[in-house]
C-alpha cells in the first residue's frame, strides 16, 4: 500500500505546529472562520506559518464561503499551498475562487449516507481534491461545518471511484484511524479534533501519536 498522507488541521499554536512539522505531516491546516475555535486571523497566520518550509509539508487555508476579501486578505499575509472550502460553495464558486486566485482548491462534502456521494459528480471537475467529513445531524446544537467530531459510515467509500484525489476526515483519532484507513481504502486522513485537549487546543503529544499510527498502516 501507498503511504497514507496526512493533514492536521485547526493549528493555532507554536507547540502544536512544531509537532506536526516534527512528526512529518503532509499538510497542516489553519482555519479562518470566526465561528470555529481554532480559527486565527491572516496577521496571526503570518506570524505563526512565516518561516514553514513548504518543500516538505503543505499549507492549508481552511475557509467557509469566503468572499474574495477575505481570501485576498489571507493570502497577502501567508502562502498557502490550497484552498479548503468548507461551506455551502456551488461549483461555480468553486471554480471562480481556484482561477481568481491560481491555488489549487479542495473542496469538502459533508456525508451522512450513500446519496451524499452524489454531489461528488458537481465538484470532481471544478476541484484537485475532495474532502469528505461528516455531515452533522440537524439536532445538533452549534454545529460547525467540520471538527465536530463525528464520524459517517466509511463502508460507503470502500468501492467509492473518484476522478480526483480525496481525504477522510470526521472523527478520526489515534484508536480508530488504522481501521478507518482499511474499510474506506483512504489515502489521505485528516484530523483536527480527534488531537485536541478540549477545542481548539491540541495537545502537540497526541499530534505525534496519530501521525505515527498512519506511518504504521
Amino acid at each position: 500500500m501507498t503511504a497514507i498522507q496526512v493533514k492536521i488541521c485547526g493549528l493555532n499554536e507554536r507547540a502544536s505546529i512544531a509537532a506536526a512539522l516534527d512528526a512529518g505531516a503532509d499538510f497542516i491546516g489553519a482555519v479562518f472562520y470566526p465561528r470555529s475555535p481554532r480559527s486565527i486571523t491572516a496577521e496571526q497566520a503570518k506570524d505563526l506559518f512565516a518561516k514553514m518550509d513548504h518543500s516538505q509539508t503543505k499549507l492549508v487555508g481552511l475557509f467557509v464561503d469566503p468572499s474574495d476579501d477575505l481570501l485576498r486578505t489571507v493570502l497577502e499575509n501567508v502562502d498557502l499551498d490550497l484552498i479548503q472550502l468548507h461551506g455551502k460553495e456551488t461549483p461555480e464558486r468553486v471554480a471562480e475562487i481556484r482561477e481568481n486566485f491560481k491555488r489549487p482548491v479542495m473542496k469538502a462534502l459533508a456525508i451522512a449516507q450513500k446519496e451524499d456521494l452524489s454531489a461528488v459528480n458537481a465538484y470532481e471537475s471544478v476541484s484537485d481534491m475532495l474532502l469528505f467529513d461528516a455531515k452533522a445531524p440537524k439536532s445538533m446544537k452549534d454545529a460547525l461545518p467540520g471538527g465536530n467530531g463525528l464520524s459517517f459510515d466509511w463502508n460507503m467509500l470502500a468501492d467509492f471511484k473518484c476522478a480526483r484525489p480525496w481525504m477522510l476526515a470526521g472523527g478520526l483519532n489515534v484508536q480508530n484511524v488504522t481501521e478507518a484507513v482499511r474499510i474506506s481504502g483512504a489515502t489521505m486522513v485528516d484530523t483536527s479534533s480527534g488531537v485536541e485537549i478540549k477545542p481548539g487546543h491540541k495537545d502537540p503529544a497526541a499530534i505525534s501519536s496519530f501521525i505515527e499510527a498512519v506511518r504504521q498502516i
